[in-house]
């Protein structure tokens, strides 16, 4: 069966299903990208460290051939991940000290984070959580009625924030309960969703989905994890054209990544697509200091130099906020 024959196939299936075929080894997704694996900087300690998880989805966006793709270097695990860079941790942002009780973490004034599974649909090597102790700290059936009386007792809070690993990896029925126990709470004014499956995994985007949202009295905003316009595929669009349709606001946040998307033309572009398929460019992150992320970082000198370019090419509603977030402030710290 050819590529495109077995890509039909799978992109017929549904989002369930395509999540269980994803790309688990290194092997299996150079050869789907016809890359000889023998000629790239790729590590299986790293792999073991911090598994490979790859959606078709993602990677059919990827330009076969190319050991250089920008998608690809987000995914890949290399031997650069073994390094060990000063100033790099396992908790850079200091999530543990902020953590009020399992699957809480309570870090801002007037918002509350809830860590709802420790799985996502894909594994980034920069991922800023990828030492997180999930096994211990993660919203379980059982610590869930407890986040919600935390929630509760709190009247300062008027947003609770779903994050992860990525919540949209919640079945329906999960997340509806979560959320019908979430629209009981008068205080709470919206439920924020960070999630990068309607990148990655768009078929997530489904009819039962949009109505568990439109269940809630809440307003609703998610936040997608969108680093390059490549990334950007009819699928996805479609995904973004069914959410805006019902109402839910789109914003996007960025990690500034070396070797990815550290040129102006290619920020640009980036924030062009997302606002003309009504994703509100928001943020532009320099890189969490994660141990084995350290070959990634872009320096803030150099971010800043980045980010006025972009500021002098396009309209400044198309600009993301360059921020950095520091363990123990109370709140993201606004670096342009």
């Amino acid at each position: 069966m050819s590529d495109q024959h077995a890509e039909a196939r799978h992109f017929n299936k549904n989002w369930q299903q395509q999540l269980s075929e994803a790309f688990n080894s290194i092997e299996d997704l150079c050869h789907y990208l016809h890359l000889p694996i023998d000629a790239l900087p790729v590590s299986n300690v790293a792999a073991t460290n911090f598994p490979i998880r790859v959606p078709l989805s993602f990677a059919a966006c990827m330009e076969k051939g190319n050991p250089d793709d920008p998608l690809l270097k987000q995914v890949l695990p290399t031997q650069e991940e073994l390094i060990a860079y000063p100033g790099f941790n396992n908790d850079p942002v200091g999530d543990l000290k902020a953590t009020a009780q399992t699957g809480v973490i309570h870090k801002y004034h007037g918002r509350v984070l809830l860590i709802n599974t420790g799985s996502c649909a894909i594994n980034c090597r920069y991922c800023f959580r990828r030492n997180f102790p999930y096994a211990e700290l993660q919203l379980s059936k059982q610590s869930e009625l407890a986040a919600i009386n935390y929630i509760r007792q709190d009247r300062s809070l008027s947003e609770v924030i779903l994050s992860g690993g990525d919540p949209l990896l919640l079945n329906d029925a999960r997340l509806a309960k979560l959320l019908e126990q979430l629209d009981d709470i008068e205080h709470i004014k919206r439920i924020r969703i960070h999630s990068r499956l309607p990148i990655v995994l768009p078929a997530r985007i489904t009819d039962e989905f949009i109505k568990t949202l439109q269940k809630s009295s809440k307003q609703i905003v998610i936040v997608v994890h969108c680093n390059h316009a490549d990334e950007i595929n009819n699928r996805v669009i479609s995904a973004f054209n069914i959410l805006k349709a019902h109402g839910i606001t789109l914003f996007n946040q960025s990690v500034l990544l070396k070797g990815v998307n550290d040129r102006v033309d290619i920020l640009c572009a980036l924030s062009e697509k997302l606002f003309h398929h009504g994703v509100i460019p928001y943020y532009l992150h320099l890189l969490d200091k994660a141990a084995g992320t350290g070959h990634f970082e872009v320096t803030e000198t150099q971010a800043v130099e980045l980010i006025k370019e972009v500021q002098a090419t396009l309209p400044g509603y198309l600009v993301p906020k360059l921020v950095k977030e520091v363990a123990g402030q109370n709140s993201k710290q606004i670096v342009l």
